[in-house]
């Protein structure tokens, strides 16, 4: 066997033109697509810029108002509690007179007992109450004022906390564009 049949192939290849390139019509929709896109995520970070963020700013600087508002409140209670456990009461100097001495008397003098008049055991007793319950207010007026920390920001970690959504915007844009100047790299080389 020759082989014609094969030439035939060749000659038939070599014969007829190149086909014509496709339309880059898919290319330039997908292209306008994300050219859209990026010019609108730029549009909506200017919104960002010039809205959200002023909100939030002075969101925060009324939280800070209150916090600071508050701690003022603890300070000057606490001040209080502790000029009110520092007071102490000071007795009166009251002048009396001595007590008489004893005199003596034909009759007979009981001996006094450890049991206390009815009266004076009732006053007794509610003195110590008024002190337990002083004692119990100025714990609790002691407990209220100890400040526990609580963390209130979010822990920063990660790659978009470090650069930013505008940043990741940006970096897409970016990746973008060089697909643009690949593509017409490869097209005038």
């Amino acid at each position: 066997m020759t082989e014609e049949p094969f030439d035939l192939f060749d000659d038939e290849l070599e014969d007829s033109p190149p086909p014509e390139e496709a339309s880059n019509r898919t290319f330039l929709l997908v292209a306008g697509i994300l050219g859209a896109i990026l010019i609108l995520s730029l549009i909506l970070m200017a919104v960002y810029a010039m809205v959200v963020v002023p909100n939030r700013r002075s969101a925060q600087n009324t939280q800070v108002a209150q916090i600071n508002a508050q701690n003022t409140q603890v300070a000057m209670a606490s001040g209080l509690t502790a000029e009110a456990q520092a007071w102490t009461a000071t007795p009166t100097a009251t002048r009396t007179q001595p007590p008489e001495p004893p005199t003596s008397s034909p009759t007979p003098v009981i001996a006094l007992t450890n049991t206390p008049a009815a009266g004076i055991a009732q006053d007794d007793r509610e003195a110590q109450l008024t002190a337990t319950m002083g004692a119990l207010f100025t714990q609790q007026a002691s407990n209220l004022l100890t400040v526990t920390p609580i963390s209130t920001q979010l822990p920063s970690t990660g790659f978009a906390d470090d650069v930013g959504i505008p940043g990741l915007l940006a970096l897409a844009g970016a990746m973008i564009l060089v697909i643009f100047l690949a593509r017409r790299l490869r097209a005038t080389g």
